[in-house]
């Protein structure tokens, strides 16, 4: 790890190895990601015409992965992650550019669509995992609010850019078409991360693969922290999954407009989390965690209520004041995690605490999808519920500064190399 520096700014960061290239294939990957959410959406909804099977697909696109994220925590922490990120990228490059494919062959049934999703999120917790527990080993401390706010950046310039061109592209050329052309681009962001450095860490590892996942577990679950973070991130993703439905579904059904404007209210939500990134990625977050997390998720609740009318203004200022208050959730989300995980545990940890954080999404689109089809009115308000039962669980859970057992203290009863499973 390099030398800490004594000045804290975003500048500091381009001293760090490797790391502007690190964030530039991240970034080409995320837009795609994002990409991938409004433009599978869009393909099902056009191609089947149906809500529900539209969240069926985002649903059984993530929940594998989510599964078998201790097994892929465990990889990281014994091979290193910068091959296994590629790895997943061309995996998701492949899938995508199977399924645009055969949808033009006209040879893609329903069973055929979910299947591909499925096995193609086997691999996205090496990513994922991989990326952001690379940060805190490569970044010095000092600067981690602001790998953190780069990190969130991220995923706004994503939400920023990924929407409305998914929506571009599959009003201009289709959903099979746009499909291809996101393929290409999670293939481009394999080929910019050849060759970037894995840091040192030491691994506490039995030699098992298994065991090492099933430890992974173990010390994700005796964390206070990381387990608060999951039921509550989890609760808060709930809502994420509605608006990832019911958006494209008002845009289309209710308002009859076209697939560009789904794309450009996401768009929306991006600008807003874009300026709160960066204010909040210049604070100390330290101690502060708890408060940021549960405001904004009780402040979510009530914004999401304004998608009722079904109208274009409320909507568009909905999911902007959405993206603002995930600028400090995300930050204090982020750095928490990373404060209060040993760095030997991190690849298991941290894939294992994003799965869980992230498990409420696919069940959320899921429901919102059987709610949407139904009533759009009741997925809105099943949303805004899981939003302020995040924040209860946030404000109930998460440990203060001092609180409960120390990182060090974790590691009791998990058994270190040749020492057989954990108690």
């Amino acid at each position: 790890m390099p030398a800490p520096r004594s000045d804290p700014s975003y500048r500091a960061l381009l001293a760090v190895p490797s790391l502007a290239r690190i964030i530039a294939g991240m970034q080409i990957a995320r837009i795609a990601q994002s990409m991938v959410g409004v433009a599978i959406v869009l393909f099902t909804l056009t191609a089947y015409h149906s809500a529900a099977l539209a969240g069926a697909v985002t649903f059984v696109a993530i929940v594998p992965g989510m599964l078998v994220s201790p097994v892929a925590g465990a990889l990281l922490d014994r091979h290193g992650r910068a091959r296994l990120v590629l790895v997943d990228y061309v995996v998701a490059g492949i899938s995508l550019a199977l399924i645009g494919g055969l949808a033009l062959a006209g040879a893609l049934p329903v069973w055929l669509l979910l299947l591909i999703a499925g096995v193609s999120s086997l691999t996205a917790p090496l990513s994922s995992t991989g990326l952001r527990s690379l940060f805190p080993l490569l970044v010095p401390v000092p600067l981690w609010e602001r790998i953190n706010a780069v990190d969130s950046m991220g995923y706004v310039v994503a939400t920023i850019v990924g929407p409305p061109l998914a929506g571009v592209a599959v009003g201009l050329w289709g959903g099979p078409f746009a499909l291809v052309t996101i393929a290409i681009a999670y293939l481009v962001a394999a080929v910019v991360l050849i060759g970037i450095p894995d840091p040192r860490t030491d691994v506490i590892s039995t030699g098992n693969l298994l065991v090492d996942a099933w430890q992974g577990l173990a010390y994700t679950w005796r964390n206070p922290t990381l387990r608060a973070l999951g039921f509550s991130i989890s609760a808060l993703n709930l809502s994420g999954g509605v608006t990832t439905i019911v958006v494209p579904l008002i845009v289309l059904d209710v308002l009859h407009m076209g697939s560009e404007m789904a794309g450009g209210i996401f768009a929306v939500m991006g600008v807003g989390g874009a300026v709160a990134a960066l204010v909040f990625g210049r604070l100390n977050s330290e101690g502060r965690e708890r408060r940021m997390l549960v405001l904004p998720m009780l402040a979510s609740g009530a914004v999401l209520l304004l998608l009722l009318p079904g109208q274009l203004v409320p909507m568009a200022v909905s999911m902007g004041l959405i993206g603002l208050l995930n600028g400090p959730m995300d930050i204090a989300l982020f750095t928490l995690r990373q404060r209060r995980t040993d760095p030997a545990w991190m690849g298991r940890a941290f894939a294992v605490s994003m799965s869980f954080n992230f498990a409420g999404f696919p069940v959320g689109s899921a429901i919102a999808g059987w709610l949407a089809s139904r009533t759009i009115e009741g997925a809105v308000l099943f949303g805004a519920g899981a939003c302020v039962l995040a924040a209860v669980i946030a404000a109930r859970g998460i440990p203060s500064a001092g609180e409960g057992p120390t990182i060090a203290d974790l590691a009791v009863g998990v058994p270190h190399e040749g020492a057989g499973t954990a108690a």
